[in-house]
């Protein structure tokens, strides 16, 4: 791992663990060319690649580096990524996880999406009691975490100001993760959506990665489910999942339970 002298971001193919990219990796600086970067990758390897290195949003990238620098003072010691955060798990996935933005302090620092932080902490001891990542915890990016038949991505790349990216930035960042779900449609059978606000992005993602949507479409909730249709005509659930944030966990509104029984019937869904 890069050493922990302030930077705002790892730069590409400097040894992060797992960093898809590297110095040649084209950079995308504007929406038509994240738009154009995303139709041509060459695989999906090439695509994460692609996503991780975007420029394309001033003011994500503004903060993103910003935090990266500043830093919370119980990493003070650490290197962040500072950079937008890849999809990553399963190439081959039967489950699709899906969130709003990276965690400026969680994400944005280990270089993975949901991990670093108390909803990972949640949400990771879930997959693992369920059989879906190989340990319950996630710390940093070489603590050798997997996810078993299973992928996770985020509908923006950057950790947004207050969590809230906005309509632009959210627009901008669509054809990274509608490319992503295109490449992986012909193994997953469900897509896990957590929180109201990834529900509401994924949508246009999948119609423009070929999916077939029911109209109206349906309320976001916890355990609500919506049948949608691959781009090769194959059945998949679409599922809610309430964010095992703070909030939510602290409240109760998240318990294990829940959480263990949305996963678990995920699986199912997932197995053939």
């Amino acid at each position: 791992m890069s050493d922990a002298a302030n930077a705002p971001y790892v730069l590409p193919g400097t040894g992060w663990p797992d960093d898809p990219a590297g110095p040649d990796t084209p950079v995308a600086h504007d929406a038509a060319e994240v738009a154009g970067l995303a139709a041509s990758a060459p695989s999906l390897h090439e695509l994460v690649a692609r996503q991780s290195v975007c420029r394309a949003c001033d003011r994500l990238v503004a903060w993103r580096e910003k935090v990266a620098v500043e830093r919370r003072r119980m990493f003070a010691d650490e290197p962040y990524w500072g950079r937008p955060v890849p999809g990553w798990g399963d190439p081959e996935p039967g489950i699709l996880i899906v969130g709003l933005a990276p965690a400026a302090h969680g994400g944005n620092r280990t270089g993975r999406i949901f991990t670093g932080d108390r909803s990972g902490d949640w949400l990771f001891a879930s997959l693992y009691r369920v059989g879906l990542a190989n340990q319950p915890t996630s710390v940093r990016a070489d603590d050798g975490l997997r996810l078993l038949g299973a992928r996770m991505a985020a509908t923006v790349r950057c950790a947004p100001p207050d969590n809230k990216p906005t309509p632009a930035e959210r627009d901008t960042c669509r054809p990274w993760m509608a490319r992503e779900i295109a490449d992986v449609a012909p193994f997953v059978r469900c897509v896990v959506c957590l929180g109201g606000f990834a529900w509401q992005a994924v949508w246009p993602a999948l119609d423009q990665a070929g999916y077939t949507l029911p109209r109206p479409r349906p309320k976001f909730g916890h355990g609500v489910e919506a049948e949608i249709t691959g781009p090769g005509g194959t059945p998949v659930t679409l599922l809610g999942c309430y964010h095992p944030s703070q909030q939510n966990t602290f409240t109760g509104r998240v318990t294990e339970d829940m959480l263990d029984t949305l996963f678990t019937r995920a699986k199912t869904l997932a197995t053939p």
